[in-house]
């Protein structure tokens, strides 16, 4: 059922906060997932005053969901990310983690991941929109790119939202087909994909199943540049 989902971003003094350093044209980005890694939604509510968010919110099945929100209040350093869980109630039934791939279909679009995570060290990723067997080379900005990509770990959720390398109107980056992205993943096991991006007026997500091999593993709280923003529960 939908509903008008609200809540707050407290500060260190226990208040809402009300004041943010936007974030790719957006004050707060609110990431979901249900446990299983199914129901991925990635939404930007509203503000309503008092440092109060409100969004109409629809959860498709019952089970434990898993709340992101990117934010950077006005005088913090830097982005952070903070999560919790809210359940929907009834009967859970998790959905199998659906193998790794390397094409993922959404709305008559192909999406083509090439590249392999390993952990520890900045890996590249590359992403490749085509639609009816002909390469997209007009995709569209959307929240200040050309696609946005989220990536959650297998069991504990731990979390990454990683910006593409170059951006619209640099002069460099093209449209389109591929989107490239530079991730650290902290540890080796099975991560879940979300790309975003936008094609004549729409947002789709193509999702894909990947897994970090063997490499050095690193703190999922420590600091990586080039737009990996990462949490861990």
């Amino acid at each position: 059922k939908r509903t008008d989902f609200r809540f707050t971003v407290n500060g260190p003094d226990g208040k809402p906060v009300t004041r943010y350093t936007p974030l790719h044209g957006k004050k707060l980005h609110l990431i979901i997932a249900r446990r299983d890694l199914s129901g991925f939604q990635h939404l930007h509510p509203t503000e309503a005053g008092g440092g109060v968010w409100t969004i109409p919110l629809t959860l498709p099945d019952p089970g434990a969901y898993r709340f992101f929100t990117d934010v950077q209040p006005e005088g913090a350093p830097k982005q952070l990310t903070l999560g919790t869980d809210i359940t929907a109630p009834g009967d859970y039934e998790p959905t199998p983690l659906p193998a790794p791939a390397q094409v993922a279909e959404v709305d008559g679009y192909e999406v083509r991941l090439d590249g392999a995570l390993v952990p520890g060290r900045s890996s590249k990723i590359t992403l490749t929109v085509s639609k009816d067997g002909r390469p997209v080379t007009d995709l569209e900005p959307y929240l200040e790119a050309y696609g946005h990509l989220v990536a959650l770990r297998d069991r504990d959720l731990a979390y990454l939202h990683v910006h593409p390398d170059g951006e619209p109107g640099d002069g460099r980056t093209e449209p389109g087909p591929s989107i490239t992205f530079y991730a650290e993943v902290p540890s080796t096991g099975t991560y879940r994909l979300y790309l975003d991006f936008q094609h004549q007026g729409k947002v789709r997500t193509a999702e894909f199943t990947a897994t970090a091999g063997a490499g050095q593993a690193v703190p999922a709280q420590d600091d990586h540049g080039g737009g990996d923003h990462r949490h861990a529960d």
